[in-house]
């Protein structure tokens, strides 16, 4: 197949061993290209100007500007660029803060040797390609109620080890009205304590791992 014919696949991680993954998975095949690399967000953004690539697969977390905001600025710029969320996070945050923010693919990275050429193909024929195990849990959050701005703050201390009566102090606001907000976060989360709440909260992508 000539190359004009080709998928042209532009990679966004800053894991030199994932550009070199997907390379050697796309040189086996006859029908789509790696035609660039970048390893930040910025870097993305001038490459897919340079490139306009048909197939963006874009990591979530970069030093500097993260793959979120790439895509933010890119599909602004370019409203029909496909971009792939490429990630290890299951999180449904992060997977609907991508969707929102205009990706056609979830794609987790642990997935990437059954799913890499199949996500290429079907976001290139102009579908969505989210991967079961991360729709699944899409599903099932949009059915919860989401975590307020002030819980998630809450919550972020108390998973840094501090009390109510500390949270409540760093806050500036009483120790019953942390103790308010928990209750309410647990009671969202389906948890059956604090660590228990704070467990969730870090597999959904409310918190991440510092």
């Amino acid at each position: 197949m000539s190359s004009e014919a080709k998928i042209r696949v532009l990679c966004v991680d800053d894991h030199p061993l994932v550009h070199d993954g997907i390379s050697f998975a796309l040189q086996l095949r006859d029908d789509m290209e790696l035609v660039g690399c970048a390893s930040s967000g910025k870097e993305a953004i001038e490459a897919f100007r340079r490139l306009r690539p048909d197939v963006t697969l874009m990591d979530l977390q970069m030093k500097g500007m993260s793959g979120l905001d790439a895509l933010e600025v890119i599909r602004n710029e370019f409203p029909n660029a496909r971009i792939v969320i490429l990630t290890t996070y299951r999180g449904d945050v992060h997977a609907a803060r991508a969707i929102s923010g205009g990706a056609v693919g979830y794609l987790l990275k642990s997935s990437l040797r059954t799913e890499l050429v199949r996500t290429i193909k079907e976001v290139h024929k102009g579908l969505r390609r989210i991967i079961p195990e991360v729709s699944e849990i899409l599903t099932e959050r949009f059915q919860a109620d989401d975590l307020t701005p002030r819980e998630i703050e809450i919550l972020r201390l108390v998973a840094s080890g501090n009390s109510n009566r500390d949270a409540g102090r760093l806050l500036s606001i009483s120790e019953e009205t942390v103790k308010s907000h928990m209750k309410n976060v647990m009671a969202k989360l389906s948890a059956n304590d604090r660590t228990h709440a704070v467990l969730i909260a870090l597999s959904r992508g409310f918190l991440e791992i510092p």
